[in-house]
């Protein structure tokens, strides 16, 4: 019954975010610069002509994205009014026949079936977050994968450098949210559901035996998380320091498992 409640108030809430989840997204630099990164991290490991299962792809932002990219995309949330927005945009732009939407929870992907096996799975955003399970989300994903597939997984590690500086402002509960054990609140659209951290080593350690690391890079770690709106605008030369010296640390440890996020590419054996 937990498990059931979890996921109709994940489904309320961005649900009820969907018709302006875009304008969140357009009108925040720090989304976009993220977003950005992701979709390069993914284009440098993605193959040609690939067929790609996108999890809690929202609106479809990265879906449309990557389907311009000559990509096939099987498009999945568990979230109708997302999908509902998505199902527009595929139409308008005439994609039916790159980008196929499913309502599918990724804590249900035994629906799926195991007649098609995908050559990459993508989940960004922090998606899988709202899932206490991620080790079951993981066999799914194992089981899903061609050999020789890849994933590219964005998460919201347990150590957030700029939620920790938080406690100088005298913001304890963000400052050490992410440690509480059970997970801890998160509102969108003013309705809470539960929300998980995992550190990579979670991932790594569930598929060391069938998948080997290509790439740990860090999200946010000296750049802004995009919860600090309108930094870029009003600070670019601070943005623009803070960027270098991100780009030297990003893909180096202990920095990147330090982020607001990291994106984790594995492939399978």
């Amino acid at each position: 019954m937990t498990d059931i409640l979890q996921e109709e108030k994940v489904n309320a809430a961005f649900s009820k975010q969907s018709p302006i989840f875009d304008e969140i997204d357009d009108n925040n630099q720090l989304i976009l610069w993220v977003r950005d990164r992701v979709h390069n991290e993914v284009l440098a490991h993605i193959p040609d002509n690939a067929h790609l299962l996108e999890l809690n792809c929202g609106t479809g932002i990265d879906a449309l994205f990557f389907a311009r990219k000559g990509v096939k995309v099987t498009a999945t949330d568990n979230a109708e009014g997302m999908l509902a927005q998505l199902n527009k945009k595929v139409v308008n732009a005439q994609m039916q026949d790159k980008i196929s939407v499913a309502r599918c929870s990724f804590n249900e992907l035994e629906k799926l079936g195991d007649e098609i096996k995908y050559d990459y799975i993508f989940s960004n955003f922090g998606g899988l977050n709202c899932t206490d399970r991620l080790d079951k989300v993981l066999k799914d994903i194992n089981r899903l994968l061609k050999p020789g597939g890849r994933f590219t997984l964005v998460i919201m590690p347990k150590v957030c450098l700029w939620e920790i500086f938080m406690l100088f402002r005298g913001y304890f509960k963000t400052a050490f949210r992410r440690f509480r054990k059970g997970g801890t609140k998160a509102k969108v659209e003013g309705l809470y559901f539960d929300c998980f951290y995992y550190n990579p080593q979670f991932i790594i350690d569930h598929l060391n035996d069938s998948f080997q690391l290509l790439s740990l890079k860090g999200l946010s770690i000296t750049v802004p998380p995009p919860f600090i709106e309108h930094f870029v605008e009003r600070h670019p030369r601070l943005f623009s320091k803070l960027e270098r010296w991100e780009n030297k640390i990003w893909d180096k440890a202990p920095f990147n498992r330090w982020g607001d996020h990291y994106m984790i590419t594995m492939e399978k054996k």
